[in-house]
């Protein structure tokens, strides 16, 4: 029984976490059990998902499928690009001087600042009020 090389990695964005299994294949995409088009109907999340394949020329080479949770569409989406740019690496190191040339081998670090007590948000205060 011939077995089917599978790449697992992680990417992370805000609070999102995203696992992404790579195997050989057609070029199919699914998040969360979902299509790529039914989980993200923007077509510009669909264009960043797909940029690490894109840029390698691998979109008909891989069939992803992703796990993500926590965050936002924004947040989700930045995280499963990052996860696949590094299965892409993790499977032939020399796609990586590629990828990052792209900035997609980069952890964005931001994240929302806490609440502090006696503030409204993070920052924001009540208005001074001088009478």
């Amino acid at each position: 029984m011939a077995t089917k090389k599978n790449i697992i990695t992680v990417g992370r964005r805000k609070s999102s976490v995203a696992r992404v299994f790579i195997t050989k294949g057609s070029g199919k995409i699914t998040i969360n059990g979902k299509d790529l088009k039914n989980y993200f109907p923007l077509q510009f999340m669909q264009d960043a998902l797909m940029k690490p394949l894109r840029t390698l020329d691998m979109a008909e080479t891989f069939d992803v499928s992703v796990n993500v949770n926590g965050g936002g569409i924004k947040g989700q989406t930045d995280a499963i690009t990052l996860a696949i740019a590094r299965a892409l690496v993790q499977d032939n190191a020399e796609n990586k001087p590629a990828l990052r040339a792209e900035r997609l081998m980069t952890r964005d670090a931001r994240v929302v600042e806490r609440k502090k007590t006696g503030l409204r948000k993070a920052r924001k205060r009540e208005q001074y009020s001088k009478r």
